[in-house]
């Protein structure tokens, strides 16, 4: 199916063979087959009140854990059973009260039925947007704040993967590397990107390159600017993405189809 500017309604906002673009909410999207995906790499909404077009990112805590519970148990359905999710989020959340956002993701994903594999600590090196301290230079109330976010490695029903081509292109440094579980890089503009919340490509390639293989399907229930999708295509691998945004979801097709050697239609 090719594209079609006065597609307004929800559903497929663009499809080729490399990718599909899904206009739709995660919750209740029927466009993703149960058991059809390898990889799941998304960093959802953090809950700290980010801008965005079309979710509003401040409800309660405890809203906000139910919403995750909802969201996960739909990727737990549509990964096949020796499928991983790889989870970015942050390690605690300091705004509006302090909250072990991760611990607290990760219990949440182990009660949907996910099993736990490892947790890789993406240290940003990104301290210098701090802007609170608690009580400055006391011991009354100080705010301790690490500037990492989390990527947790879970899985399905088993680790070990079976399916697929059986076809890995991850490189003997790369591997080295990225098997040690603390990654070093840049987070992305937002300018550049256009985007209120966009994850340098570098976290999903490595994903993409660790935990599937070539011609596998990886999804990103929350595709934004399409930084998922564009590591699946340009990695030989297949991708899905959702997004609740007609805006977004047009950001993330010209992103994508701006890439050389992607098919257009």
């Amino acid at each position: 199916m090719g594209y079609n500017p006065r597609m307004d309604s929800k559903g497929i906002h663009f499809q080729n063979e490399q990718f599909t673009l899904i206009h739709d909410d995660v919750l209740t999207t029927r466009h993703v087959a149960d058991n059809s995906v390898d990889l799941v790499v998304t960093s959802p909404p953090y809950n700290v009140d980010i801008q965005y077009n079309s979710h509003k990112d401040d409800v309660s805590y405890a809203d906000y854990l139910e919403f995750s519970q909802k969201w996960m148990t739909r990727c737990f359905d549509w990964l096949k059973d020796d499928g991983r999710f790889c989870l970015n989020i942050p390690l605690d959340k300091n705004k509006g009260g302090q909250q072990s956002v991760g611990a607290d993701l990760t219990t949440i994903a182990k009660q949907i039925g996910f099993h736990y594999h490892s947790t890789i600590v993406w240290n940003e090196g990104n301290i210098s947007r701090r802007t609170a301290w608690g009580s400055w230079k006391s011991a009354s109330a100080p705010y301790v704040i690490a500037p990492v976010e989390l990527i947790v490695v879970l899985y399905k029903e088993k680790w070990k993967k079976t399916s697929g081509s059986k076809v890995s292109d991850v490189e003997r440094d790369e591997f080295m590397d990225w098997t040690n579980g603390l990654w070093t890089f840049n987070g992305e503009s937002k300018k550049r990107i256009g985007h209120p919340a966009p994850f340098p490509i570098e976290l999903p390639r490595r994903c993409v390159k660790l935990f599937s293989y070539v011609d596998d399907l990886v999804l990103d229930p929350f595709c934004g600017s399409g930084t998922t999708l564009l590591a699946a295509v340009t990695n030989q691998r297949r991708g899905v993405g959702i997004d609740v945004d007609k805006n977004y979801c047009e950001l993330a097709r010209k992103r994508i189809l701006g890439i050389s050697h992607v098919k257009q239609s």
